[in-house]
């Protein structure tokens, strides 16, 4: 498995708090800014098309009703995913997972891509996800999960991508888990990283990295106990290229 050099910051769901969530948009302005990660959600289609969407249903995001996972692609596509979080966004549209990695490959963007599975559908979107990650030349990406079930298939179609294991608070046997699933990294809640915890993902030959970070101060205090990453929302409030200081 390759390699994935994790850049300090992401920007988490594409722009943060900046833009809207999961949109082209919110890619470009990450970029804009600095950042050199972005992360987002892949959920499919009914059709089987990952688009970039975090919740199972539209409303909180589009201005659109119903499960994404009964929405065929061309009707998601109508959708304005931008209005809600302010006018000046009004038209952005639902992307689709290959237009999102091709936008991180035009601004050298390092991608992570978290599989959000709507339910019952694990193992089919992260082996859709899998397969499309690898017939894209989409530059450096890594794919996260909280279901192994769809790790799994994405490993299965893409063994040569960097993965990571996406839970809340480790649980004891994380090392095994992520042994099993041959993943490079683990991603955590920053709340449930218990004491000790920090030191021994550092010395575990795993990269660990944790969200959702919003102030400098927490930020470093992670990257001094072996953090390779964080993903926050506040993209204001870091300098990426203070390695991950707060702005002057």
């Amino acid at each position: 498995m390759n390699r994935y050099a994790y850049p300090r910051l992401f920007a988490h769901r594409g722009g943060g708090s900046l833009a809207p969530e999961n949109t082209l948009a919110g890619i470009r302005l990450a970029a804009r800014l600095g950042y050199r990660g972005v992360e987002f959600d892949a959920m499919l289609s009914a059709d089987g098309a990952p688009v970039l969407i975090h919740d199972e249903r539209l409303e909180r995001t589009t201005d659109g009703a119903g499960l994404v996972a009964q929405t065929p692609l061309a009707a998601l596509r109508r959708l304005d995913a931008g209005a809600r979080f302010h006018p000046a966004f009004a038209g952005e549209s639902l992307p689709t997972l290959e237009q999102a990695l091709a936008a991180c490959a035009a601004l050298n963007l390092t991608a992570n891509v978290e599989i959000k599975p709507a339910e019952g559908a694990d193992r089919v979107t992260g082996a859709t996800v899998g397969r499309i990650v690898a017939a894209t030349p989409a530059g450096a990406v890594l794919l996260s999960s909280f279901s192994e079930e769809a790790l799994a298939a994405a490993r299965a179609a893409a063994p040569d991508c960097p993965r990571a294991w996406l839970t809340d608070a480790p649980p004891p046997d994380w090392r095994q888990r992520l042994e099993r699933l041959g993943c490079q990294g683990l991603h955590c809640a920053a709340t449930q990283l218990a004491p000790g915890l920090a030191e021994e993902l550092a010395g575990s030959g795993f990269a660990f990295a944790c969200y959702t970070v919003n102030d400098p101060a927490a930020a470093a205090a992670l990257f001094a106990a072996g953090a390779a990453a964080i993903f926050t929302d506040r993209l204001d409030r870091f300098d990426p290229a203070a390695a991950g200081l707060g702005r002057r």
